[in-house]
């Protein structure tokens, strides 16, 4: 019966293609059935006995993957200049410090700037010589789009001359990606012009077209620390939550992922190594992947063996 399974899951799949509304597509794991049809989990259910349910690792990008959060705040700065934001006369300037309170508040690059100006300095700054502060909602929201807009293309500059992967992130990565039981997959507030610039850097463009989702700041209404991404995620991947493993580097990213019912492990940074990550729910954090030698199995091992709320990188978490 096993060696008749292939077959018939073709059938199945060309007759379920003939069904409006069920698309299936390929990628590294072969066929991937859609989520908007019934009849999918049925198929998925009859081929359980040929493979276990799948799990997925999903990393976040800025601070994961490459530490780039000193890298935004230099562009964001960059673009203030060019802008010659000024409230009171001063310069509208970020320091190291304030921006790691930022990444640690607010998630995504136009929402820190509108905490910033709204909350921070309670107002919008002049430009250009001079420009009038911004007296309306549209006004203002202009203004941090033509910001944001311009600290994008400094940011991706920045990008091409000094980006490098984290020790042990594509290590892990490949690992996981050479896994017929682990779905992998990016998901990153940022937008998808900086992202998709710094997995090209980063990852190379043959690892990113193996990832089985990619989702991006651009591509859900609300950002983190509100668990939609990681919710989206899921399902798109047709797995549920529990059977997920989110690696972040913040408190914005872990409330994400734990609202979202997954595990996490935190990557922390410099800027984020003296957050009790642990009160708020983190399954375990290391300095580096790398330096920690984390492996996949160290993942999903104890989850595979004892259940899917196993401890996880025993012997190697702080």
């Amino acid at each position: 019966m096993a060696k008749k399974l292939p077959t018939l899951l073709a059938v199945a799949l060309a007759a379920l293609n003939s069904i409006d509304g069920f698309v299936t597509t390929n990628n590294r794991h072969g066929t991937r059935y859609g989520t908007s049809h019934h009849a999918a989990s049925a198929l998925a259910a009859s081929s359980s006995s040929a493979e276990s349910s799948p799990y997925a690792l999903l990393f976040d990008c800025d601070g994961v993957i490459i530490e780039t959060e000193e890298l935004h705040r230099l562009a964001y700065n960059a673009a203030f200049e060019e802008f010659n934001l000024r409230i009171d006369d001063a310069p509208v300037e970020w320091s190291v410090a304030y921006y790691d309170v930022l990444q640690n508040t607010v998630g995504g690059g136009k929402n820190k700037m509108f905490f910033h100006f709204r909350n921070t300095t309670g107002a919008f700054p002049t430009s250009h010589d001079g420009v009038p502060a911004p007296t309306t909602t549209q006004d203002e929201q202009d203004l941090v789009d033509r910001l944001q807009a311009r600290k994008t293309d400094l940011y991706k500059d920045l990008i091409a001359e000094r980006a490098r992967a984290r020790p042990g992130v594509l290590e892990l990565m490949d690992e996981a990606l050479s896994d017929e039981n682990v779905r992998v997959g990016v998901c990153s507030a940022s937008t998808k012009e900086a992202v998709t610039k710094v997995l090209d850097v980063t990852l190379g463009t043959d690892r990113r077209e193996k990832l089985d989702v990619c989702i991006l700041g651009d591509d859900v209404s609300r950002l983190k620390p509100d668990p939609l991404i990681y919710v989206t995620a899921a399902e798109r991947l047709n797995i549920d939550a529990d059977r997920c493993v989110v690696i972040e580097d913040s408190i914005v990213g872990l409330k994400a992922a734990k609202g979202a019912g997954m595990r996490c492990i935190v990557t922390y940074t410099a800027s984020t190594e003296n957050e009790d990550f642990y009160s708020l729910g983190c399954d375990a954090k290391v300095p580096e992947l790398g330096s920690a030698g984390v492996t996949l199995d160290m993942i999903f091992g104890p989850m595979r063996t004892d259940g899917l709320n196993a401890e996880i990188l025993a012997g190697v978490r702080d």
